[in-house]
């Protein structure tokens, strides 16, 4: 039995790697990004990414969506747009003399919610339950949603006008928050020198498939995880919880999801098993979007998490 997860193991691992290095063919310079975002969909969580317009955000997208050969759909969100434009509407048929659901985007593997802070609230929490219990409720009936279903919401910085901040019970959703930033010197000139990437795109061939997916998402579950480890994980977020530093601590639930980006994260690097750098490496993606630093420090959410990483012990 050892032997046979082991194999999977470096089978799933070769898998990966096989994804992330075409992914890493259209969006430049940005390997650790593309690994976290490769993280979250294999945890099966969902991701946030913010950054300015024209940063590779749609791009990076529509990029894992077809390498990991998912279906996909982008909602563009807007100040008019309403909760039935997301989860689909009954229309009656004439024909039939009954009402037919017609299903709205949200049904299928793959949903990039682009520019998520410039719809309203009400369509904003459209994706609650969707995002939380991979489930939709239309007048009365749950319906489920594919599987896998993973959520890439795009958002633009707040200072930007047009925007509606999201709730913390929406961001809760979101196993992890990125920002992809601009690219370096060399990856941007290779951007302006080279091929329209979205030519590229359409010319790339998946490395996996959703069967294939979903095996991996299975097998990160039953990554091993020890009692130590699992101890520095609940002082990392015993830590968070000093109202000194921050106003709000980590949640049970954010907990869940440091431990389940750990494990993806292992699996990733080639091993079945959690390593103390596994947590450290994920931490400030999951965590930096639940923490708001207190008034007293005058310091940005990411250098106290990073203080935190350097104080815990590990074990």
């Amino acid at each position: 039995m050892l032997d046979q997860t082991n194999n999977n193991s470096i089978q799933y691992q070769q898998e990966i790697k096989k994804a992330t290095d075409s992914i890493g063919l259209i969006i430049l310079g940005k390997p650790e990004k593309i690994k976290l975002a490769i993280c979250c969909l294999l945890a099966k969580g969902h991701c946030l990414i913010e950054d300015l317009p024209g940063v590779g955000k749609t791009t990076l997208s529509q990029t894992i969506a077809k390498v990991f050969g998912l279906e996909f759909n982008r909602i563009q969100f807007t100040s008019d747009l309403l909760p039935a434009d997301i989860l689909g509407v009954s229309i009656f048929d004439s024909k039939q003399q009954q009402f037919r659901f017609h299903p709205g985007p949200v049904f299928t593997h793959f949903v990039l919610a682009d520019e998520i802070n410039r719809a309203t609230p009400k369509t904003q929490s459209a994706l609650l339950e969707a995002m939380e219990e991979r489930q939709v409720t239309v007048e009365g009936e749950t319906r489920l949603l594919e599987q896998p279903f993973f959520v890439i919401g795009t958002q633009n910085p707040l200072d930007q006008s047009g925007t509606f901040p999201l709730p913390e019970s929406q961001l809760d959703r979101f196993m992890m928050k990125l920002e992809l930033g601009y690219p370096d010197k060399q990856a941007e000139r290779a951007l302006l020198s080279g091929s329209d990437r979205r030519e590229l795109l359409k010319n790339m061939k998946p490395q996996s498939s959703v069967e294939q997916l979903c095996q991996i998402q299975q097998f990160v579950e039953n990554i091993h995880i020890s009692e130590p480890l699992l101890d520095y994980v609940q002082d990392l977020i015993s830590a968070t919880r000093n109202p000194a530093v921050f106003i709000y601590g980590l949640s049970p639930r954010a907990g869940l999801a440091v431990i389940r980006a750990a494990k993806s994260w292992a699996l990733i690097n080639g091993r079945d098993y959690v390593e103390p750098g596994d947590v450290k490496a994920i931490f400030e993606a999951v965590s930096s979007h639940r923490l708001t630093p207190s008034n007293q420090q005058g310091q940005s959410s990411s250098v106290l998490i990073q203080q935190l990483l350097d104080s815990v012990p590990i074990p």
